[in-house]
């Protein structure tokens, strides 16, 4: 029996991956796993969902500026240190595998402090201050992108879900799912698991226009953003706008898909390319631009569409949306670039890096 530990929350770009290899761990070997995270993130609700076990430690943000969070930064960092090494004693772990955030900095430094090997996997091209750290003394490094420059990094690619990277449903399945007409082409809006409010405004305006096209629209709000206003509403053409809050198992939503209009965090540009999604990428306009760089590749290859925050309107949206469906060959092409740029196995790949690092610990 092994006994894993992974750290990582906030949003779906760090639970995604870290679901995806707890599962992948469990297809391979008879293991213990427990998973870390913060009240303040999504774990709390699809970590348990997953049916992976769940203890929760306090976050340790890292503020930019001097202000009264850096003063008590080290009383913080300290709990929560304690607080992850109580996890990882009770589960007696044998690695600590981390996907980066808040709660990755105390779970690093609790391993380390426990002579536990770490494993680190890094979503994004340009890597958090939380992998930085512990990719300084991990035992294993994976990456993403190859252009993330970290010690030891490995090109693994992005850890997703089974039914994400081996699809079994197909698109009239799927739409059909979703309350949606099986045969008609199909737009999937989502801003990622927290929503986004430019690009829910600029659907919300261009919607009219966009059904009267003959295009239906499944758009995920996220939780934040849902309310009893949204409601489905059907076009002259037939076409339909369907809201929805959250979805489980975004495989079916890509399923579901000709064209996808999001944010371009990791974790949507990896599962929509291995699901051969081409997506109209809108980029978060703030931090270190990193959604940007993730979306670079696909764009370049002409797989992708890329949209500043800044100059995603109603009119620019429609024209976009119109074009791209009213040239079904470059729909195709763009579906097969997708397909073939980024691996499939991540998770796998990953998974088994784990229980080799597991391994050597017992040996050793």
């Amino acid at each position: 029996m092994v006994s894993i530990a992974l750290a990582g929350g906030g949003t779906a770009g760090h639970t995604s991956p870290l679901i995806a290899t707890a599962k992948a761990v469990l297809e391979r070997a008879d293991a213990d796993i427990v998973c870390i995270g913060t009240a303040r993130g999504l774990e709390t609700r699809v970590i348990p969902e997953a049916g992976l076990e769940l203890k929760l430690i306090d976050p340790v943000p890292l503020p930019r500026t001097v202000n009264l969070d850096l003063l008590k930064l080290p009383v913080t960092l300290t709990r929560s240190v304690r607080q992850a090494s109580r996890v990882l004693k009770e589960a007696r772990a044998d690695v600590l595998v981390g996907f980066g955030g808040y709660v990755s900095i105390p779970a690093y430094l609790a391993a380390r402090l426990a002579r536990i090997p770490v494993v680190v996997h890094e979503a994004n091209k340009l890597p958090g201050i939380a992998n930085r750290i512990g990719a300084r003394f991990a035992a294993y490094v994976g990456v993403t992108f190859p252009e993330t420059v970290l010690p030891g990094g490995q090109l693994v690619g992005m850890p997703m879900r089974r039914s994400i990277a081996h699809p079994t449903v197909d698109a009239g399945e799927a739409r059909a799912f979703f309350g949606l007409q099986p045969d008609r082409p199909t737009l999937l809006v989502s801003g990622g698991s927290q929503g986004a409010r430019s690009i829910n405004e600029a659907v919300e305006n261009a919607r009219d226009e966009i059904l009267a096209a003959g295009i239906q629209i499944l758009h995920v709000l996220g939780p934040k953003n849902f309310t009893d206003e949204h409601v489905p509403v059907r076009g002259e053409s037939g076409a339909e706008y369907r809201p929805v809050e959250f979805v489980t198992d975004m495989a079916v939503a890509y399923a579901a898909a000709d064209l996808m209009l999001g944010r371009a965090g990791a974790g949507t540009v990896m599962e929509t390319a291995v699901s051969g999604v081409p997506v109209i990428f809108v980029p978060f306009p703030h931090g270190n631009g990193e959604q940007g760089r993730n979306a670079a590749q696909l764009v370049e290859a002409g797989a992708g569409l890329l949209v500043a925050d800044s100059e995603l309107s109603a009119a620019r949206l429609t024209t976009l949306v119109l074009d791209t469906f009213g040239d079904p060959e470059r729909l195709a092409t763009m579906s097969a670039t997708c397909r073939g740029t980024y691996p499939s196995d991540a998770a796998e790949v990953l998974a088994d890096a784990v229980l080799r690092v597991a391994a050597d610990r017992k040996v050793n």
